[in-house]
């Protein structure tokens, strides 16, 4: 059996308020025609479908689209599991239709294991692979609250929850095991070991929430992982990996390779893993350095190799401040017009007042390249310069997801 397995799509996502909607349909034509050429017969998507709970018009019919070519390929079996970005509800409303078409839907976790193991049959009726679809587990899904539990004891509670719910599988997946049947498991969250990017939002507070490889039991095959956008395995363990995002989501991501994974399973075993590199239609590039050295950068930029045109994050270094400094960007960018795109230009390091104009930098930093936890604590540091600031950001962090699942509610 071939299965695919990939993950944090972030479908409607927007980058400086600029929609990826092109990108994303590139990505998901070139899945379609993969899936045929390979004759993968299992697509696992594990987490963040969308890129926010109440996704656009547009998105959603990105997503129906696409489950509507893929029930036409030779893909027999899709299974979807919620990430921290999706809306519990949403994923979760077509899940009785969609379910009709072989298209398993796991918006959310329940209190009953078995809900999410899925007996993948043969066209004889008999079970050939079984899923243990395992979505982003919130708070509310692997502890109890205890008043008064200090921070290391909340982090160890929320560990030792999402250990113990895929513990849970274990008794139900032994007959298959002894049919030599496989068993892969799916997963949205941040193992200990995993490279994050800036496009990632934690899902818990620091290292909450993040458990080690040999926390998953000995009894999967495979663990296919969702949350982090690069593709990596956890802990150069080799049958648990993260399929990263299939578009580089932030500006931190212009060098990430990004791929899919190709799966074979033979007699009840895992006998064959391969990468697939996902064609890039849009390029993401930074530029960084002194004003001539990044004028003539742009000026010999070559975007021939993309359908798209290249977005760029400028932030220049400067012996002293230039009042035609926009000026000269702009008559080099007009050359490029066609080829590139100036998304985000950050204010420039003048080199002779470095300390000064970093924290003015700081001060100054566009409010989109700065998450919630960030603006808390920057005002953490601005009002308490001496204090440690771990519980308050805990307190924060932990009121945050409080607030998202509750407008998923």
């Amino acid at each position: 059996m071939r299965v695919l397995h990939t993950s944090d799509w972030h479908l409607g996502q927007r980058l400086v308020n600029l929609e990826r909607t092109e990108e994303h349909q590139h990505f998901l034509d070139w899945l379609l025609q993969t899936i045929e050429q390979e004759q993968v017969e299992v697509l696992l998507m594990a987490g963040d479908v969308f890129d926010t709970g109440a996704p656009s018009n547009t998105a959603l019919r990105q997503y129906y689209n696409f489950l509507t070519r893929v029930c036409a390929t030779c893909c027999r079996h899709i299974i979807i599991t919620g990430g921290n970005h999706d809306s519990v509800s949403t994923l979760n409303a077509p899940k009785e239709l969609l379910d009709c078409f072989n298209i398993k839907v796991i918006g959310g976790a329940t209190p009953d294991p078995l809900d999410e193991l899925i007996e993948l049959r043969n066209k004889a009726g008999e079970p050939e692979l079984v899923v243990c679809a395992v979505p982003f587990l919130r708070d509310r899904d692997v502890r109890l609250s205890v008043p008064g539990e200090s921070y290391e004891e909340r982090e160890q509670r929320i560990k030792q929850g999402i250990a113990a719910h895929y513990a849970a599988f274990v008794p139900h997946v032994q007959k298959y095991k002894e049919q030599s049947i496989p068993v892969v498991a799916m997963g949205h969250l941040f193992a200990a070991g995993g490279s994050a990017s800036d496009s990632e939002k934690e899902i818990h507070v620091g290292n909450l929430g993040q458990i080690g490889a040999d926390q998953f039991p000995a009894e999967f095959d495979y663990v296919a992982l969702g949350h982090l956008h690069r593709p990596q395995q956890v802990n150069n363990t080799h049958h648990i990996r993260y399929s990263g995002s299939p578009i580089p989501l932030s500006f931190s991501e212009v060098t990430d390779k990004k791929v899919v994974f190709i799966l074979d399973f033979e007699e009840g075993k895992l006998t064959n893993l391969r990468e697939l590199a996902i064609p890039t239609c849009r390029k993401l590039v930074r530029f960084k350095g002194p004003l001539e050295k990044v004028k003539l950068q742009l000026a010999a930029y070559d975007n021939s190799s993309y359908t798209l045109p290249a977005w760029a994050e400028l932030q220049l270094e400067l012996e002293a401040a230039l009042p035609d400094l926009n000026q000269q960007l702009e008559e080099v960018l007009q050359l490029k017009k066609d080829e590139l795109q100036l998304l985000i230009h950050r204010p420039p390091i003048i080199k002779t007042a470095r300390q000064t104009l970093e924290q003015q930098v700081q001060q100054e930093a566009d409010l989109h390249t700065l998450g919630e936890k960030d603006v808390f604590l920057k005002r953490c540091e601005s009002a308490f310069p001496e204090s440690d600031h771990t519980e308050l950001v805990a307190t924060f962090s932990e009121l945050l997801e409080l607030m998202r699942q509750e407008q998923e509610s």
